[in-house]
């Protein structure tokens, strides 16, 4: 077995579980939803950590021809799993009982600790750039990260409505063309 294969089990894993998570908090909207007052920035924000790990869990095999690991470089691979599993986790809310569920409330009560795992996730994977590869990201990566990790950082501190509303649909655009970019072919 190659060590590429080895330890990518645990991260698959990982990212596996993040993907769990979001779909059946997805499940519980459906299943639930005469309960549910819906909140739009929630829903893509969702949609977008299903698709962060859908992405990370892609980039990674651009590791498989790696040969020399070490545990500092798998640590970090793991940590940036477990930010994308964390901000998955916290997107939407376990919906049980018969009480209403609104998004709105559930964003803005986690909105802090989503963020704060987004901004973690994007720390971890310019680390692991520089663990792997001995530098930051290159150019392109490197203003998409700091571009990301300044959006998650105001997110963060801010509540004001309106910029929530539009930072997601212009976030979700926005790593849609990072996708095309730099992950568009293995």
């Amino acid at each position: 077995m190659e060590s590429f294969d080895y330890l990518s089990v645990l991260h698959s894993i990982i990212l596996g579980l993040a993907i769990t998570q979001v779909l059946l908090g997805f499940r519980g909207l459906i299943l639930t939803r005469l309960k549910v007052k819906i909140y739009l920035p929630t829903v893509i924000w969702a949609g977008l950590a299903l698709l962060i790990a859908i992405q990370a869990w892609w980039a990674t095999f651009g590791l498989r021809m790696r040969g020399n690991w070490t545990f500092l470089a798998f640590i970090v691979i793991v940590l940036q799993a477990i930010s994308v599993y964390m901000a998955a986790a916290v997107v939407l809310p376990d919906i049980t009982g018969d009480f209403v569920v609104d998004l709105r409330d559930h964003y803005f009560a986690h909105r802090s600790w989503f963020f704060g795992f987004m901004l973690a996730g994007v720390a971890f994977s310019a680390v692991k750039e520089l663990v792997l590869n001995g530098h930051l990201p290159g150019r392109l990566n490197g203003e998409f990260h700091l571009i990301f990790g300044l959006v998650a950082s105001v997110a963060v501190i801010t509540r004001r409505e309106w910029f929530h509303k539009l930072l997601a649909p212009a976030f979700a655009l926005l790593f849609l063309l990072y996708i095309t970019l730099l992950f568009g072919r293995l």
